[in-house]
């Protein structure tokens, strides 16, 4: 019994040092990691609002059903790319 219950603090030891470990190598990376994902996230808000925007997508069929899911972030995306007010003329979230 007590080797078992060795194996099983052997087994939380090392699942927590690979945690630390996992942790001390992704953290200076984290700011890095967001921006990249937020850009990926940019660049999809306007693909998926392109048409709308007057930009020609010959995917519009398939990102005409996203929009509903994105208009939630919509405003937070178009500040970001620098738009005071909403460049949709049907919708507007200022």
């Amino acid at each position: 019994m007590s080797r078992r219950l060795n194996k099983e603090k052997l087994a939380a030891l090392f699942s927590a040092v690979s945690q630390g470990l996992g942790e001390f190598y992704a953290a200076p990376y984290r700011r890095t990691f967001a921006k990249a994902r937020r850009e990926e996230d940019d660049l999809f808000m306007m693909l998926v609002f392109s048409e709308s925007l007057g930009i020609p997508n010959p995917a519009t069929y398939y990102t005409l059903e996203l929009m509903p899911e994105l208009y939630g972030r919509f405003h937070d995306w178009h500040v970001r790319m620098g738009m005071e007010h909403s460049p949709l003329d049907g919708f507007r979230c200022c």
